[in-house]
């Protein structure tokens, strides 16, 4: 089967998107690759498909749970078999996944970076025929980049466990160090390096110093119809601004990592499917979504990096169709973000004490607890052992940044049920404990033999109607169950989970780089700078700015973003003559307004051209605005 027929199969698609095509057949020539593709540019294409076309499986090594479970559940939807290693899984369904990359017909094993240097993934990689390494997300192993991550420094070595085996690395933002890094840092050999560009022809920037913010978040919405993303900085202020806008009956909702898993789904399910037309959310949205018909990504305040914002503005018009990208801040915002930038800095001192709260709240000794996971509540921890909750919020991603720990808010994990028994074991079982007998017939009635060879979600809901009595007394008996050997029964668990990445240390020596700590900082403030520039940037084309940044050559002025409508209206007497007359004209009528009909009625001998571009700056630009009968009519400002 030829990739594009593969393409058609699995994906619906007739033709690769611009690079994809060049980027397949770089893998099936197994040349080492660099890819650099924007935001919902089909960077998961590039290793998908050629992975269906070769033999063996791929690994792809992702930073994020909720992203490793999303790719996996999209392949399995496509009649892909896919699997996912990541924190709370037990050993058995960790062995099991293994082999079925071994002997089995999975495709593709998605991990965490700290997994490779487990000592079971080692050995079983050794057994496996392995077609690719995949390294998503691949501006972590740099630490150049905003989103440093140290296990990822680890792939170099695991890769020579596979010499023969090519490498993709992929990232949708990246500086030329960073670009560098990559290429050094995973050993990649003569690689091919694959840059779409970065500007968004059919995407206009902009960025606002506006002191009320909410009214123009409101004018916006008003004029910019669709689907659309407000972005803010904390939890509080989703549902502050979700209810503001509700008020003025704009359907709308907020997201963030502090709510149930539930309610996460069910209101992104909403947005997804148009139901809510705007989410407000923390930057924990948004991430392995593929929505594209997002109109208008607003941020409320200026994000850490351009990095940060190339991506998060980039969820807007993923479908090619005019979009926006507005940021909207105070100097005071500015201010703040640097302060709080060093904030996120703590003293050595900091960590150290944080970490050894850390292992007294989950008892973990030292030299234990590696890859081990508990439930985890900031306020309960900070109360517990009278901690600063900021700055032990920061010490926390500090730690997290070290490689120590890992935190993850965003976790769901069902119950989930196997089988310790071979088949004669469990009749033995069943024969000398009869009470249980009828309860073990239900579950093989239920869930089948797959109960001996996976783990399968179960419903405690479910059994317990079955089996006519209380959920509470359906989880004792599975417990019992668990407690006797004859099955493994997991829980579900729907609350924040820490999870130690090394064997636990003995916290005064802790091994901090202190150095390296300091030349993070200054690199954070640096982008901090960087992002400063581009808000208050009077004249550049904003696309421009995000080229030179990511180290492309910049090409012609966008056109479309402030600063470029902006110079346009400078330089254009014409446009400039019709604009007063257009706004003499729409003055006039100010109240119910002026129809587009008589609009161009009245300027029939204009230029059509230079009628319709002036027409369309003035709503850009908000200095008129249509009414909800559709006439157009000035602005108050």
């Amino acid at each position: 089967m030829t990739t594009r027929q593969i393409l058609q199969q699995f994906w619906g698609y007739d033709t690769f998107r611009p690079l994809q095509e060049e980027v397949v057949g770089a893998v099936l020539a197994r040349q080492d690759s660099l890819v650099l593709m924007p935001t919902g540019g089909g960077k998961s294409i590039c290793f998908q498909v050629p992975t269906l076309a070769m033999k063996g499986v791929c690994i792809v090594v992702t930073p994020l749970i909720a992203l490793m479970k999303d790719q996996v559940e999209q392949l399995r939807r496509r009649g892909i078999p896919a699997a996912a290693i990541y924190s709370g899984m037990h050993y058995r369904e960790i062995d099991t996944v293994l082999d079925n990359c071994i002997y089995g017909n999975t495709k593709f094993l998605y991990l965490s970076p700290e997994r490779l240097r487990t000592e079971i993934v080692i050995e079983r990689a050794k057994q496996m025929t392995v077609c690719l390494l995949a390294v998503d997300e691949a501006h972590c192993i740099s630490a150049w980049g905003y989103d440093f991550r140290p296990p990822y420094l680890q792939i170099a070595e695991f890769r020579d466990l596979l010499p023969d085996t090519p490498i993709i690395a992929l990232t949708a933002s990246a500086t030329p160090d960073v670009q560098t890094d990559i290429v050094e840092k995973l050993a990649l050999r003569e690689p091919r390096v694959f840059r779409q560009t970065f500007a968004r022809p059919n995407l206009s920037y902009s960025a606002l110093s506006e002191e009320n913010k909410e009214d123009r978040l409101i004018r916006v919405l008003e004029r910019v119809p669709g689907c659309a993303i407000v972005y803010v900085r904390s939890r509080r202020q989703t549902q502050q601004i979700a209810q503001l806008l509700q008020r003025q009956n704009i359907s709308a909702d907020f997201y963030h990592a502090g709510l149930t898993t539930q309610q996460r789904t069910d209101r992104q399910d909403a947005w997804i499917q148009d139901r809510t037309r705007v989410m407000v959310a923390t930057n924990a949205f948004g991430m392995g979504i593929d929505k594209p018909n997002v109109r208008l990504v607003v941020h409320l305040d200026v994000p850490d990096s351009l990095e940060a914002y190339y991506q998060e503005a980039g969820r807007a018009g993923r479908d090619g169709q005019k979009a926006y990208a507005l940021m909207l801040y105070t100097q005071n915002d500015l201010e703040s973000l640097r302060f709080r930038t060093e904030q996120l800095y703590q003293p050595v001192e900091m960590l150290r004490r944080v970490y050894q709260a850390l292992a007294n709240y989950t008892a973990v000794p030292v030299g234990g607890g590696e890859f081990a996971s508990y439930d985890f509540d900031l306020a309960t921890f900070t109360n517990t052992f009278s901690l600063p909750p900021q700055e032990t919020h920061y010490a926390l991603k500090q730690l997290q940044l070290e490689g120590f720990i890992q935190l993850n808010e965003n976790y769901f994990h069902p119950s989930r049920l196997t089988l310790s028994l071979d088949n004669r074991q469990l009749y033995e079982f069943q024969v000398l404990n009869p009470r249980f007998d009828s309860f073990i017939k239900l579950l093989l009635r239920l869930y089948g033999g797959e109960l001996f060879t996976d783990f399968i979600t179960i419903s405690e809901t479910t059994l317990a109607r079955a089996f006519l009595i209380d959920q509470r007394e359906i989880e004792a008996l599975l417990t019992q169950l668990d407690q006797r050997g004859v099955v493994i029964y997991e829980k579900q668990k729907d609350k924040p989970q820490l999870t130690f990445l090394t064997p636990r240390h003995h916290a005064p020596d802790l091994p901090v780089n202190v150095p390296e700590l300091n030349r993070r900082k200054e690199l954070a403030l640096r982008k901090v700078q960087a992002a400063t520039i581009y808000a208050e940037h009077p004249t550049q084309c904003r696309t421009r700015l995000l080229q030179a940044y990511f180290g492309e050559k910049t090409g012609e002025a966008c056109g479309i973003c402030d600063n470029c409508i902006r110079k346009k209206k400078k330089a254009d007497p014409a446009t400039t003559a019709v604009r007063d007359q257009v706004r003499d004209y729409v003055a006039l009528a100010n109240g119910p307004g002026i129809s587009p009909k008589q609009l161009a009625h009245h300027f029939a001998q204009t230029d059509a051209d230079t009628l319709a571009q002036t027409i369309r700056q003035m709503l850009a630009e908000e200095e008129i605005a249509y009414t909800k009968s559709g006439n157009l009519t000035l602005r108050i400002q």
